[in-house]
Parts: structure tokens; sequence; C-alpha cells
């Protein structure tokens, strides 16, 4: 793997970031067209299936009326990629979610790491897998629904 690898594959986990802070679950759900996601409490990964990725994620987070976001910002760290064969990668990745509403002054609501996947073909880097794991969590009322 050269520079250029590393650099697109950091891209691809802070653009997933960048996607849910800005309420785009769209464009978060695009990242894993060609990926098994594996969430917490679900038996089944979603396997190449971003609509139901989209569909969990409308159906789970507040959407703030105002904004059009979920009034979030993950912040990304402790990333360590690795290579794992020939245009493969695995990567791990601390992520911090902060929130702050009207009604909750800002603050830590949830420490999770992402377990990612990756491979790379003629468009580029891309996920290939990615498991969830919840680490610390915080008020989340303001966050998910239900």
């Amino acid at each position: 793997m050269q520079a250029d690898d590393y650099f697109a594959i950091q891209n691809l986990i802070h653009r997933y970031a960048r996607c849910i802070d800005r309420g785009d679950f769209a464009g978060a759900t695009r990242l894993f067209a060609r990926a098994e996601v594996h969430m917490p409490a679900r038996a089944e990964p979603y396997v190449n299936d971003p609509d139901g990725l989209l569909t969990l994620w409308l159906a789970m987070v507040r959407i703030d009326a105002q904004t059009g976001t979920p009034r979030t910002q993950h912040l990304m760290s402790n990333i360590i990629i690795e290579p794992d064969g020939d245009e493969r990668a695995r990567a791990q990745t601390y992520g911090t979610v902060l929130q702050a509403t009207p009604s909750l002054p800002l603050q830590p609501i949830a420490t999770v790491t992402y377990h990612d996947r990756f491979a790379k073909d003629d468009t580029g880097w891309y996920f290939t897998a990615r498991r969830l794991e919840l680490n610390l969590l915080g008020n989340l009322g303001e966050h998910l629904l239900g």
C-alpha cells in the first residue's frame, strides 16, 4: 500500500461521519453499497443493502426539524489501517459522538469502535465490511427515536 491508499481509506472513514452529522443518511448508505454491515442488537448483517441501512437510520435517529441534522459531531480518531493482502485493507477506528440540542447541553453521548474492511478496484477504495462495537453510552434521549 502507498500513502495515497491510506489517505483514501481515511477519507472513506471520515466521509461516513460527515454524512451522518449532516443528516445525509442516503450518502452514508451509498458508502456501504458493496459491504456487509453488522449492527449491534441485530443478528443478521445488512449485505450490500443500502436501502436497509437507510430504513434503519431513518427509523432510529432523531432529526432536528430546524437543522435537518441529528445535531451530532462524530469525532473519528485512533485510526489504525493495515494491509490485508493485495488491494485489501482493514481498519479500526474509535468514534466519539458529541451532541447538543436546545434541551441538551454539548456532551459526549457515545463511544464506539468501528472494525472496517476495504477493497480497491478500478474505481478506488470502498468498504467491504463494517462491524460497529458500542463501548460507552451516555444520554441518547435526544439522539434516538423510541
